[in-house]
């Protein structure tokens, strides 16, 4: 078992920038990829960026690239969002997600690839 913890959010204005950060323990040495995702109300979780957990291998969502960075810390068994730039579009809930299984398909997307996952930690973007 894998437990998560998300913590970092908070309200930021148009433009702002916010770190957010994910605390992982139990089976920790388990973790193959780890991911975030996020979910405005009324609307679907949707992926937002993920990375293999060994070697730090990123992907992200087409709506976040080049201004999302997501990031690892092994020793720490912490996982973070760095958020520059945003918009009111990307307010939501932003979950942390883990995946203890390797993929022969690359690092996996959907959000039922993820058998973990934390309680969320809100993000608000004031225009």
């Amino acid at each position: 078992q894998v437990q998560l913890v998300e913590s970092g959010g908070g309200v930021v204005q148009t433009g702002g920038s916010l770190t957010l950060s994910c605390a992982a323990s139990g089976r920790n040495s388990d973790i193959k990829y780890m991911a975030w995702y996020r979910q405005a109300p009324g609307k679907d979780r949707i992926f937002v960026a993920a990375l293999n957990w060994d070697y730090g291998t990123p992907y992200y969502a087409d709506s976040v690239k080049g201004r999302f960075t997501i990031a690892r810390d092994n020793a720490k068994s912490a996982l973070y969002l760095h958020m520059n730039n945003l918009k009111p579009e990307d307010t939501a809930v932003y979950y942390c997600a883990a995946r203890a299984v390797d993929s022969e398909y690359g690092i996996p997307v959907a959000a039922t690839s993820y058998a973990y996952w934390g309680q969320g930690t809100q993000v608000t973007v004031s225009s």
